[in-house]
């Protein structure tokens, strides 16, 4: 028995991690980024934000693909109420890496699942803790000459180097990556997109 997914899947980010949680998981879909404005709005929480650019990112591709499920999704890295984003620069990953050193913080991936033709959407926030041990100046140094913290939220990959470092993750760690897949599945699930114990099922990747 395997699993039969019963919809096109649509993965509206430019993600390469999330592209491989997804192959990884047996799912099959096809990838069309979308572009969005991804800073903060007002005052809104972390989660808000999450799950608005996550819909934001998913109803862009909605539009042309409207017989399709749409899935967005965007992660958010918090310490002491900070949001922290993508360095570009080895000063700001330096500064990133002092503040995540020795600390425990929030790793936030909002996402939305939603299919035009029906106007059926599924929106959630999920939350994981992340512990870094204590780095030294040493490793932190090496850490931002590679080039793992350059296009990651927080200035980390958990399934990169900084695993080195990391002593503890409380919650999903596919969240940390950027797509908590369990949740999705649930989701995919609910909205009537995929089935368990069918006789034939439908894997891999398409597009």
């Amino acid at each position: 028995m395997c699993f039969m997914q019963k919809a096109q899947l649509i993965l509206a980010s430019a993600s390469p991690r999330r592209e491989e949680l997804l192959s990884l998981a047996g799912i099959s879909f096809r990838v069309l980024p979308s572009e969005v404005n991804e800073g903060m709005v007002g005052d809104e929480s972390p989660e808000e934000h999450g799950l608005r650019l996550s819909e934001e990112k998913a109803a862009s591709v909605a539009g042309m693909y409207p017989d399709a499920w749409v899935l967005g999704a965007d992660t958010v890295v918090i310490i002491d109420g900070e949001v922290l984003g993508k360095p570009t620069r080895r000063e700001e990953a330096r500064v990133m890496m002092h503040k995540l050193s020795g600390r425990t913080h929030r790793v936030i991936t909002g996402f939305t699942l939603l299919k035009a033709t029906t106007k059926a959407r599924v929106r959630r926030a999920v939350t994981s803790a992340v512990t870094f041990r204590e780095m030294t100046a040493e490793e932190m140094e090496w850490y931002i000459e590679t080039e793992e913290p350059y296009d990651k939220a927080g200035g980390y990959a958990v399934q990169g180097r900084a695993a080195l470092f990391i002593r503890a993750i409380s919650g999903s760690h596919t969240n940390v990556i950027g797509l908590p897949i369990c949740e999705v599945v649930e989701a995919l699930r609910e909205v009537g997109a995929m089935d368990f114990g069918a006789e034939d099922g439908h894997v891999g990747r398409s597009g």
